[in-house]
């Protein structure tokens, strides 16, 4: 334990994230790692996230040199499933071929022409562009080119779509455009061992958001990765969930996590609740996987209540056994951080994918995919969401197929960001400065970085 840590210990005593964790019986390997080292604590520049020029250099060396995820297998299931990912003005079509998982620059080697619309996923035999009908196999290799006789200079064994790399871990579908990057699961470092007991390839997509956001990708990311500002953003939530007790551990380069206990106050709570409230209370991802609350037995906690509850509700309904998973595994909100722009929460209780990305070419703009997974039903017949895309003034409230609660907490986060991004602008100190614990992961970002771009902090 560092200094860091220390610290955090001697501010909360007995009420750690790990203390929590502990009381309903011993805590996983995984869970029980602490990492967090000593950062230089220098300001972050806002011009970081309002310079055109860093922006233009984040697209060209960090962009195209990361792996990043484009969408859950479930899009990709079956011979001539197609799915369409977009970053700033780079687009990949990702496929299901013959041969497995491939993926092109959407871009016809005619003129250039997109071959699928942005965003845009379904089924296709072959791979056609729209304007002149050039025509490809979905391995990539050429199929017909109308009128060919008047194309003599083109060799037709080297006129295959140009590739992207492409790899899937733990149900998901990830794209690099750097043909000289090591392979995913290296990429991922410690992830696949941590993600041992979360098997994510028995889920799906039940519900797929997408919101344009007013802010830098950073920007609208870094409200996910640290729960300093929630008993100000999300006073309801301090009776019942940890915040600035939470546990925040950097691993290496590009994983890094926080854990947040459930039915557990916030150290700012002043309310003083039983076991039986807490459980009453308490809030998952989507309640309707838990079903109705029950009694909380003497010598019992609510968390252990959850737990046991959706044991049996994974068991009963979808044929997974999750009998050897402690109980922050079942329903804490267990969230890592996948640089550059990826969090995976995979909890059952709280089985979240997301994502955010730069709004086209433009810095003050962002996406937001958030995915609610549930497990796959034992009779195959499920289907998968399609993604509901909301503007900046829509509210996730009024999807209807969002869990309400969920929905309220998104809105909420999402609702500073015009006043932070604005805040940055008007700014005369021009930049920021972040904790030393709770947001120590936001400045690891901006470390990694740094460390794509080589520029001088």
């Amino acid at each position: 334990m560092n200094e860091i840590q220390q610290i955090m210990r001697d501010r909360y005593p007995g009420n750690t994230w790990a203390d929590v964790a502990r009381r309903d019986g011993p805590l996983p390997d995984v869970l029980a790692r602490q990492a967090n080292p000593e950062q230089d604590l220098r300001d972050i520049s806002f011009a970081r996230y309002t310079d055109q020029d860093f922006f233009d250099r984040e697209m060209d060396r960090m962009w195209k040199r990361v792996w990043q995820f484009a969408c859950r297998e479930e899009y990709l299931a079956e011979v001539g499933d197609f799915f369409v990912y977009d970053i700033g003005r780079l687009s990949v079509l990702i496929v299901r071929s013959e041969s497995g998982l491939k993926a092109y620059y959407n871009s016809c080697l005619h003129r250039g022409t997109k071959l699928k619309a942005s965003g845009s996923c379904g089924w296709s035999a072959g791979i056609t562009c729209p304007f002149h009908n050039w025509q490809w196999n979905l391995d990539g290799s050429l199929k017909a080119i109308p009128c060919d006789f008047e194309f003599p200079q083109l060799d037709r064994a080297r006129a295959g779509l140009a590739e992207v790399q492409v790899a899937s871990w733990n149900g998901m579908v990830f794209v690099n455009f750097d043909p000289e990057a090591r392979p995913l699961l290296e990429y991922l470092e410690v992830l696949p061992e941590h993600f041992t007991n979360w098997d994510l390839t028995g889920w799906y997509v039940a519900t797929h958001v997408r919101k344009h956001l007013p802010g830098n990708w950073k920007l609208s990311m870094e409200a996910f990765m640290e729960a300093y500002h929630t008993p100000y953003v999300h006073p309801e939530m301090t009776n019942v969930v940890g915040d600035h007790n939470m546990q925040h551990d950097i691993f290496s380069d590009h994983i890094s996590r926080d854990l947040c206990a459930m039915a557990s106050p916030s150290p700012t709570s002043e309310r003083k609740m039983t076991e039986q409230e807490l459980l009453d209370s308490m809030l998952v991802g989507d309640g309707a996987m838990v079903g109705e609350r029950t009694k909380v037995p003497d010598g019992k906690t609510a968390r252990w209540v959850m737990a046991e509850q959706l044991r049996a509700q994974m068991r009963d309904k979808h044929g997974l056994d999750y009998a050897d998973h402690s109980v922050p595994e079942m329903i804490d909100s267990l969230k890592y951080h996948v640089f550059p722009n990826l969090l995976v929460y995979p909890a059952p209780g709280l089985c979240l994918v997301q994502q955010f990305r730069p709004d086209g070419h433009d810095r003050d703009r962002s996406t937001f995919d958030q995915y609610v997974l549930h497990p796959k039903p034992r009779d195959g017949n499920y289907e998968v969401a399609e993604v509901e895309v909301i503007g900046e003034d829509d509210t996730f409230a009024s999807v209807e197929s969002m869990d309400p609660f969920l929905a309220s907490v998104l809105d909420q986060d999402t609702d500073i960001m015009r006043w932070q991004r604005e805040g940055m602008y008007t700014s005369g100190k021009g930049t920021e400065t972040l904790s030393i614990y709770q947001e120590a992961r936001i400045r690891h970002l901006h470390d990694t970085l740094d460390k794509y771009l080589e520029v001088s902090k």
